[in-house]
């Protein structure tokens, strides 16, 4: 069934203002995946903070030329069948979303990104902004770094059978 022209306009307009919130908005080929893979796409997504949209890629230039940030961004990589991953929160949460479903399913490749200032961003920066680890996981990470030497300083604190320990009390 076709799209009505109102309802083609509405479209442009929320995807409009979902793009001008985007931090990041990136897009893979979804060709030969079934309706359940692209629900589990979406259950993925909405737990990380993405949201999924399947759109035709000419109502999608029109919502970037819309957006001040998107007027001059290249759109030639909007070609075939997209699906878009869109992130209000985290610049690379989206990337990470389809990234990690499409090691799992084969048939999506990812395809390109648009970045929050308007940058076009090819298929292989995608694919290395989806390997990088979450702002939580960084944190982490620094944390588990920081804590073995500030452990270790307060384990030697409290030994009693050090000989420094026995010395300075005796």
């Amino acid at each position: 069934m076709a799209l009505t022209r109102d309802k083609k306009n509405q479209l442009v307009a929320d995807l409009s203002d979902a793009l001008k919130d985007a931090k990041m908005t990136a897009f893979a080929e979804y060709k030969g995946l079934t309706v359940a893979d692209l629900q589990e796409l979406r259950k993925e997504a909405r737990e990380a903070g993405v949201v999924i949209k399947v759109v035709k890629n000419r109502l999608v230039r029109v919502a970037l030329k819309e957006i001040k940030e998107y007027k001059d961004t290249d759109t030639s990589a909007l070609k075939g069948q997209l699906v878009y991953a869109i992130s209000s929160e985290d610049e690379v949460a989206a990337a990470q979303v389809l990234g990690k479903f499409a090691k799992t399913h084969p048939a999506m490749q990812l395809a390109g990104a648009f970045s929050g200032e308007g940058e076009a961003m090819d298929a292989e920066t995608v694919t290395t902004l989806s390997a990088l680890p979450s702002p939580n996981q960084l944190i982490g990470q620094i944390v588990e770094t920081l804590l073995p030497p500030v452990h270790a300083f307060t384990g030697g604190l409290t030994n009693e059978e050090l000989e420094f320990r026995t010395n300075a009390t005796n």
